[in-house]
């Protein structure tokens, strides 16, 4: 649990589940992609079940009004255990005075001039709770913790805690500016993209006509299947006819095809190496027995490596009528699949990208596409060298973690300095959401894609977001099979954002704008063609909002609105005067203003 929302507005601060060990300290927390939970939910009752330690968990959680929740936790020992289980709940020093807590209760008082903000946590029955809340050092937060197995178990010895979440106060309405400087723009932004990895043939071809018929799609990113294109080093791909290719790379190729033919430009990236590229036996399940994910190109192998990967792009060129505008290796930081360090990627940009080229390829290679914003020392050895820059097209990094605005500038001041676009190769928020995917439905979890969407826009200029997946995995879609729905295929609220998204203005450059918690913004503009486009993410309450330093030219503004219960609904024309507009920003809500000559 992160917080609860009155009218709009977060009260932050989170429950979590922990486990002590026998000196009283935390020694595990549940956190995103750490375990492997089931979610679901029935109407306002949320469902959670996971494991934590020797621990079984099981929690639900259920909306009673405004500002109220009731919480049911139950903890199973699977295992005898000295172990004990516990809620972590953890308060922000910048949100709360302070932390008081009784025989039944936590209670997180208001800061001074907060308006009486406060979260009170009651229990149905007393708790053993510390008798001091603890600072986290170093976290900027106030941790309590409330014990539910307390002592040894036994196997199968289960524990259970009730309680009720209140939160009170004023909320907050006040009004907000977003400043617009149209005389510096910024980067090209070419519009949404979308990753097209087929993984599932049955619903995946409803799933991706839907979009690309639905959806302006600027960039495509495709599978190239490595391991099942040239799996026999006594075999040359590239004499196939396309009826004797393996399913899955015709399917790949086709999917190239039909996203060109869409107007997308295309990036063609690998997963899976085949076994002879490679050092040691391919890992089963991703990892190596060292821990390690992937594996490491054979350098011995290193010209068959070029030639086969060039066979494969030379063929979709041939055969398919597509060339690839980049290449890369699927966040080889990681090791998904195939691992590098960051010399090995510089001298593959080096090598691939002079072999490629003298095979008559366009195709250059994508610096980094790397598997979130974190891992920035991935692409040192090739800033470095200057020998990698004439086969750099762009810079990449995926969004799963790290989006500090030091982070999202980073990428930016690298693609900068090397005078190439930036992509955000794949965009979504949590990696391991695939194992409970109803939270796709969850109007929280679209709320937050779109926020960190419009702040990447604002922050790293990139010349496109590709959307992981616009298939059926991680689908914006409901129902059509995917994962398990058989109800006819349907857009949920994540699908409206993008199409909302999407719907920004070809030519565009992006244009610096300022506005304020909690409230995300980023505008574009082309002035010689009097286009216009902002996008408004509101976290918090309704309030109103004034636009200023709209570009010259522009009279009216269309308005559209994405939230749990509107579905890009069109709101009435926005008058522009003297550059000025106000409009009133939603709760919870994505808001677009859109002008076109």
């Amino acid at each position: 649990m992160e917080g609860m929302r009155v009218d709009g507005e977060v009260f932050p601060f989170e429950i979590s589940f922990c486990t002590l060990n026998d000196t009283g300290a935390v020694s595990a927390r549940t956190a995103k992609e750490k375990q492997q939970p089931r979610f679901s939910r029935a109407g306002n009752v949320r469902t959670v079940v996971t494991r934590l330690g020797p621990f079984s968990i099981s929690e639900t959680i259920t909306d009673v009004g405004r500002g109220e929740a009731a919480i049911d936790v139950k903890f199973t020992a699977d295992s005898a255990t000295t172990t004990r289980g516990a809620l972590c709940i953890d308060a922000p020093l910048a949100s709360y005075a302070g932390v008081r807590v009784t025989d039944d209760a936590v209670v997180l008082e208001a800061l001074t001039g907060s308006a009486g903000r406060r979260v009170e946590i009651t229990a149905r029955s007393p708790i053993q709770a510390p008798a001091e809340a603890e600072r986290q050092t170093g976290r900027d937060m106030y941790r309590v913790l409330i014990p539910v197995i307390s002592a040894s178990s036994e196997a199968g010895r289960a524990a259970r805690v009730t309680f009720v979440v209140k939160a009170s106060g004023t909320v907050d309405h006040s009004p907000i500016t977003l400043a617009i400087d149209a005389s510096k723009p910024g980067r090209t932004f070419d519009g949404m993209g979308g990753n097209f990895r087929i993984q599932n043939p049955r619903v995946d071809p409803g799933v991706i006509a839907y979009n690309l018929a639905n959806l302006r799609v600027a960039w495509a990113r495709v599978e190239m299947p490595w391991r099942l294109w040239d799996p026999d080093t006594l075999v040359d791909p590239a004499a196939k006819d396309t009826a004797q290719l393996e399913p899955r790379v015709r399917a790949s190729m086709a999917m190239a095809r039909t996203a060109a033919a869409k107007g997308a430009h295309v990036i063609v990236s690998a997963w899976f190496p085949p076994q002879w590229a490679v050092i040691g036996p391919l890992p089963r399940g991703g990892r190596a027995p060292d821990g390690r994910w992937g594996s490491q190109l054979d350098p011995a192998k290193t010209g068959k490596i070029y030639a086969s990967l060039s066979s494969y792009l030379l063929y979709l060129k041939r055969n398919y009528g597509v060339e690839a505008v980049m290449f890369s290796f699927n966040e080889s930081d990681l090791g998904i699949d195939v691992r590098q360090t960051g010399q090995e990627h510089a001298d593959l940009i080096k090598g691939l990208g002079a072999y490629m080229k003298g095979k008559g390829l366009a195709t250059t290679m994508l610096l980094g596409d790397v598997s979130d914003a974190t891992p920035i020392w991935f692409i040192d050895e090739a800033m470095r060298d200057p020998a990698t820059y004439p086969y750099i097209g762009a810079v990449s990094y995926h969004s799963w973690r790290g989006w500090s605005d030091s982070l999202l500038t980073f990428w930016l001041a690298a693609a900068t300095r090397l005078g190439v676009p930036l992509f955000v190769g794949e965009g979504s928020t949590d990696a391991g959401a695939h194992r409970y995917p109803a939270i796709f439905l969850e109007p929280d979890f679209a709320l937050q894609e779109i926020e960190l969407y419009v702040r990447m826009l604002a922050l790293s200029q990139p010349k496109s977001i590709l959307q992981w997946q616009l298939t059926s995995d991680y689908s914006l879609l409901a129902g059509g099979g995917v994962y398990g729905d058989s109800s006819a295929l349907r857009p949920t609220q994540r699908y409206w954002n993008i199409k909302q998204l999407a719907s920004t203005p070809e030519r565009v450059a992006h244009l610096p704008i300022r506005c304020s918690a909690p409230v995300r913004c980023a505008a574009f503009g082309n002035a010689r063609e009097r286009t216009f486009a902002a996008h408004v993410v509101n976290t918090g309450a309704s309030r109103p909002a004034t636009l200023t330093g709209i570009p010259r030219g522009i009279a009216s503004l269309r308005l559209w609105t994405t939230d749990a219960q509107q579905a890009m609904r069109e709101g009435a024309r926005i008058h522009v005067q003297s550059g000025r507009a106000r409009i009133t920003l939603d709760a919870a809500s994505f808001t677009t203003l859109i002008a076109t000559r």
